[in-house]
C-alpha cells in the first residue's frame, strides 16, 4: 500500500514551518503540496524540504484536490492540514488503520478521547448538524463528517465533484461511502488551533453548498 500526504495550502508558511518538521518522511511514500497561489513564501518552504509542489490554475479546495489527484503516486491518499489543525504524530495510525483493509479512516474530534480547539459554537453546531443528516439520510454512522485529515482509497473516488466547491470533499466522500457500504472507520484525533493565516472557511457559504450536496445525494442513484 503506497501512502501519498496532500497538503492544501494558500499562504501558510507560519504553520509549515512549525508543524512539517515533526512529520517524518518515512511515515508516508510521498509528501506533495497543491498550492493555490500563497505569496507568503509557502511554496519555496515546501521545495526547500522537498516535497513536490503542484501549483493549482483553479480556485478553492475543492478544485484543488481534484487537480492533485492525477499527481499522486499513491493508492492511498491523506489529507493533512499544515495549518496546526492536523496532529502529525496521528499519521502513523491512520495508516496503519488504512492497512487493516478500510476504505476510509476519519480523524475524529468527537470520539471520546479528543478535543477540537478550533470550534466555535456555530462550527461545531454545523459539523453536528450535517453529520446527523449524513447518517440518518444515508446510512452512515460517523461522529466527524466534516474534518480534512483523513485517509482514503484513491480508487472509491477520483471525480471529485467541483459543483458546489463550498462544501468540499469531505462531506462527499462521507455520503459516497454510507452510500455504497465501504469499509469506514474513525480514530480519535484532537484538532489543535490554527495559526498563521484566518480561517478561510465562510461557515455560512460552505453550510449552503453542503446542503446542496446533500440534496443533490439523495436523488442520485449510483
Amino acid at each position: 500500500m503506497k501512502v501519498s500526504l496532500l497538503l492544501p495550502t494558500l499562504n501558510e508558511i507560519e504553520g509549515m514551518k512549525l508543524i512539517m518538521p515533526r512529520v517524518k518522511k518515512e511515515w508516508v511514500d510521498e509528501i506533495v503540496v497543491i498550492d493555490g497561489g500563497s505569496w507568503d513564501g509557502t511554496v519555496e518552504y515546501a521545495e526547500a524540504q522537498g516535497y513536490r509542489v503542484v501549483r493549482q490554475k483553479s480556485r478553492g479546495i475543492t478544485r484543488a484536490y481534484q487537480e492533485a489527484l492525477p499527481h499522486l503516486k499513491g493508492d492511498v491518499v491523506i489529507a493533512f492540514s499544515p495549518d496546526n489543525n492536523s496532529v502529525p504524530e496521528i499519521i502513523p495510525d491512520l495508516v496503519a488503520k488504512m492497512k487493516e483493509g478500510y476504505d476510509m479512516v476519519i480523524v475524529s474530534r468527537y470520539l471520546e478521547g479528543a478535543l477540537s480547539e478550533d470550534d466555535d459554537a456555530v462550527t461545531a453546531f454545523g459539523n453536528w448538524m450535517f453529520t446527523k443528516m449524513i447518517n440518518i439520510l444515508f446510512g452512515g454512522s460517523y461522529t466527524d463528517s466534516l474534518v480534512m485529515f483523513r485517509a482514503w482509497r484513491v480508487e472509491i473516488e477520483r471525480e471529485l465533484p467541483t459543483r458546489f466547491p463550498r462544501a468540499g470533499i469531505e462531506p462527499y466522500l462521507a455520503i459516497r461511502c454510507a452510500k455504497r457500504k465501504l469499509k469506514v472507520a474513525e480514530i480519535p484525533g484532537d484538532e489543535p488551533p490554527r495559526v498563521g493565516s484566518a480561517r478561510k472557511m465562510n461557515p455560512l457559504l460552505n453550510g449552503l453548498d453542503i446542503l446542496r450536496l446533500i440534496a443533490t445525494e439523495l436523488f442520485r442513484r449510483d
